[in-house]
C-alpha cells in the first residue's frame, strides 16, 4: 500500500470526544429545567456548574441589574449602616451616590469592587445581600480617604488591612450567615475565622500576590492591629 493510500492514523487518534458535563446549552424551557435539576442535585461536573452559572447570569442579567439598582437606592435612603458609612465618607470629602455606585453582571467569584476614580461596583448576579456588599465596599472607600490606603500600587499589606476591616465591619461574617449559608458551624471564634478566610481569598486575587500562602502570610502580619480597628464604628456593628 502506498503512503497516499494509508489512512491518516495520527489524525484519527487525535480525535477527542467532548467531555459530558451534564449541562446542555439550549433555550428550550424543559431542558433548562433539567439543567437546574441537575445543578441542584449534583448531576453536573465542575465545568457543568460553571456553564450553568454563566448561562443563568446571561439570561437574567437585565433583571438582576434592575433588582440590584432598586436595592441600592433603597439602602442609600434607609439602611442604617449604609447611611452611617456614607455620612462618614462625605465628612472626609467623598461623594458616593447612585451615579457612582453601579450594578452590573460580573464573572464568577467576584462580589464587587471599589476604585478611587470610578466609585463602587456591585455585582448584580451574586446571591449575597446587596447591603453587605455595599457596606463592604464603603469600608474600602472610607479607608482610602481616611488612611490613604494604596489602591493604585497594590501594596499587599494595605490590601490585607482593608479587606480584614471590610469583612469584619460590613456584616458579611455575622454568625447566622456563616452558620446557615456557608455551613461554618463552629461556635467559637467563628467571626474571626470568617474574616481571616475572606480577607485571605481577596488578597490572593490581587495581581501581585503569588498565591494563597503569601496572602495568608500578609493577613497574619497585619491581623492584630487591623482587626482591632473598628473605625468609624465604636465597635463591630453587626
Amino acid at each position: 500500500m502506498s503512503n497516499k493510500e494509508r489512512p491518516n492514523q495520527a489524525n484519527t487518534n487525535s480525535e477527542v470526544t467532548p467531555t459530558d458535563t451534564g449541562y446542555t446549552f439550549t433555550d428550550d424551557p424543559w431542558i433548562r429545567w433539567r439543567n437546574t435539576w441537575r445543578y441542584l442535585t449534583g448531576g453536573l461536573t465542575d465545568e457543568g456548574i460553571h456553564q450553568y452559572i454563566r448561562g443563568r447570569d446571561a439570561r437574567f442579567e437585565r433583571e438582576d441589574c434592575h433588582r440590584c439598582e432598586k436595592e441600592r437606592d433603597y439602602l442609600l435612603q434607609y439602611s442604617p449602616i449604609v447611611r452611617f458609612m456614607n455620612q462618614k465618607i462625605t465628612a472626609l470629602g467623598g461623594d458616593l451616590h447612585k451615579g457612582n455606585i453601579r450594578c452590573q453582571s460580573c464573572k464568577e467569584g467576584r462580589g464587587g469592587g471599589f476604585d478611587p476614580n470610578y466609585g463602587i461596583l456591585l455585582c448584580a448576579n451574586r446571591p449575597e445581600p446587596v447591603e453587605d456588599r455595599l457596606a463592604h465596599e464603603m469600608v474600602h472607600a472610607y479607608d482610602f480617604l481616611r488612611f490613604k490606603v494604596d489602591f493604585q500600587n497594590h501594596d499587599l499589606r494595605h490590601a490585607a488591612c482593608t479587606e480584614i476591616r471590610a469583612s469584619s465591619l460590613s456584616g458579611e461574617c455575622r454568625f447566622w450567615r456563616e452558620f446557615w449559608h456557608r455551613s461554618q458551624w463552629k461556635l467559637t471564634y467563628q467571626h474571626q475565622e470568617c474574616v481571616r478566610r475572606r480577607a485571605t481569598i481577596s488578597v490572593s486575587k490581587r495581581p501581585n500576590c503569588k498565591d494563597d500562602v503569601e496572602a495568608a502570610k500578609v493577613v497574619n502580619e497585619v491581623w492584630d492591629s487591623c482587626f482591632a480597628d473598628t473605625r468609624p464604628f465604636d465597635e463591630i456593628y453587626k
